[in-house]
């Protein structure tokens, strides 16, 4: 029975390629044994991937567009219409957005520009009493050195930066204020992520996305869930952009040419590689009358010695110049060598086009390569760049105001100033000029307006990048002290004539 029983282990043996006797022949024999297992399965993977069909395919007309769906009417506060319908979703797109504001030169370049424009060298602010008010000259003073000290203590230019930039990276911007033992109000950031709903108030619609709203009403805030606590709507300034005002979040500015910004990326650095490799090999020397071993000494003799490997003593780097040596048997093919890297240039410059159509900028303010517009011809009154810019401007003043009057209404609150005195007052905010075709005419121009009553010299002055209270001091003090008179000194013994 022993006996059978290992004569029938020896004939298994012997049928799978295990036998004993010749260990490579079972190990072939296994090795065979196991591909065509594999084909197998490859084949039944085939066939059930055939057989699938995508779940989405119903959804979706013959030229690839989804059908648009019959639902009910959104309610007030959904995200319905926009790319994002969750806090993980608006998380990753800002997450990518961010990437192209540090890792994309094109979106860096656009960002710098639109806070150049928009924010310029600073905007200036000025109390000025309403239409018909009365407000002494003292009180006047007082209300503009609070501005002032606002404006010093904050770093508001740098800030106004921050928050231009903020606002176009993420698409929204959370400012929140904090009132000092002084009574100046400090303004500090919040970041986006910052803001979320906690797990109590999950099924809330009213307080979705880190804000709660009032039941029917999502444009009037009742507080911010920042790092699950509760602030309220006072002492947070929510600044949003590309969505409309029934939608909590805000969108980041490159969102729709995400993928125009990394494509121009990814071409532009093909081409550089591109042209790297064709100026790489300077020369190709061939040895006609060398068998190959002699032209390996060579080599080995002109190489430099690995540190990383033992059995190959000496490696060989294509830096630029390479020089390389072959045999008369040997053939290279540089398939890059055909290719002009020059002819994507018109490829990467539609791509920019899609770009800065979407930001209503010219080319150039993404490339700064001017060689293919006219800046007196695009940066005109009349140009489209200029009435986008002149539009976020007003954006960003009507916004900054509301900071300014929170600014004021501490003072009085603090007892720093009288309450009444804020129905008297307006807060003029003079943002930098964007469009100058003539400076000479401008200014012309301006001073027919104050001639007229159309514009204060003081809002002149601003307008030009001037502080007019400090040029009205330094006039005065020009009319009290008079102009020193220096007499020639002559030599002794003549007279002056």
């Amino acid at each position: 029975m022993a006996e059978n029983r290992s004569q029938s282990s020896d004939d298994t043996q012997h049928r799978c390629g295990y036998g004993a006797q010749n260990p490579q022949s079972a190990v072939t024999g296994f090795d065979a044994l196991w591909q065509s297992y594999r084909q197998a399965l490859n084949r039944l993977f085939e066939a059930v991937a055939q057989s699938l069909v995508d779940p989405d395919e119903a959804y979706v007309d013959p030229e690839g567009q989804r059908w648009l769906p019959l639902e009910a009417p959104s309610p007030p506060g959904s995200q319905r219409g926009m790319p994002f319908t969750t806090e993980a979703q608006l998380a990753a797109i800002r997450l990518e957005c961010r990437a192209l504001a540090v890792e994309n030169e094109f979106a860096i370049n656009g960002h710098e520009n639109r806070v150049s424009y928009i924010v310029g060298t600073g905007h200036g602010y000025r109390i000025t009493p309403k239409p018909g008010r009365q407000l002494p000259e003292t009180l006047q003073w007082h209300l503009q050195e609070i501005l002032i000290r606002f404006l010093r203590r904050n770093m508001w230019h740098r800030r106004q930066q921050e928050i231009v930039r903020r606002r176009d990276r993420d698409g929204e911007v959370f400012l929140r204020f904090f009132p000092d033992p002084e009574g100046t109000l400090l303004v500090r950031f919040v970041e986006p992520d910052q803001v979320s709903t906690p797990e109590a108030h999950r099924d809330d619609p009213a307080a979705n996305f880190g804000i709660l709203t009032k039941a029917h009403d999502v444009e009037s805030v009742l507080g911010y869930f920042v790092d699950g606590q509760l602030i309220p709507a006072e002492e947070i300034q929510h600044r949003k952009a590309n969505v409309d005002a029934n939608v909590k979040r805000g969108l980041p500015l490159f969102y729709p040419v995400r993928k125009n910004l990394r494509r121009a990326e990814k071409l532009l650095r093909n081409m550089c590689a591109v042209a790297e490799i064709q100026s790489a090999i300077a020369l190709i020397r061939r040895h006609s009358h060398l068998a190959w071993p002699h032209v390996h000494d060579f080599v080995a003799r002109s190489g430099q010695p690995s540190p990383l490997r033992g059995d190959q003593p000496f490696l060989r780097r294509l830096a630029p110049g390479t020089i390389l040596d072959v045999y008369a048997g040997t053939e290279y093919e540089f398939p890059a060598a055909g290719i002009d890297a020059s002819r994507f240039v018109a490829v990467l410059q539609a791509e920019l086009r899609a770009i800065a159509s979407r930001l209503v900028m010219p080319e150039f303010m993404l490339t700064s390569d001017a060689s293919n517009a006219n800046y007196a011809s695009t940066m005109v009154a009349e140009g489209p760049a200029v009435k986008m810019f002149q539009r976020l401007q007003q954006e960003l003043i009507e916004e900054d105001l509301q900071v300014m009057w929170r600014v004021l209404q501490t003072a009085a609150r603090l007892g720093q100033i009288p309450p009444n005195v804020l129905r008297d007052i307006n807060i003029q905010a003079i943002p930098p000029t964007l469009a100058v075709r003539d400076r000479l005419k401008e200014a012309q121009a301006d001073a027919i307006l104050v001639r007229t009553g159309a514009m204060s010299a003081q809002t002149m002055a601003m307008r030009h990048g001037l502080d007019p209270d400090r040029e009205q001091q330094l006039r005065l003090a020009a009319e009290v002290s008079p102009p020193s008179t220096h007499r020639q000194a002559h030599p002794p013994g003549k007279s002056e004539s």
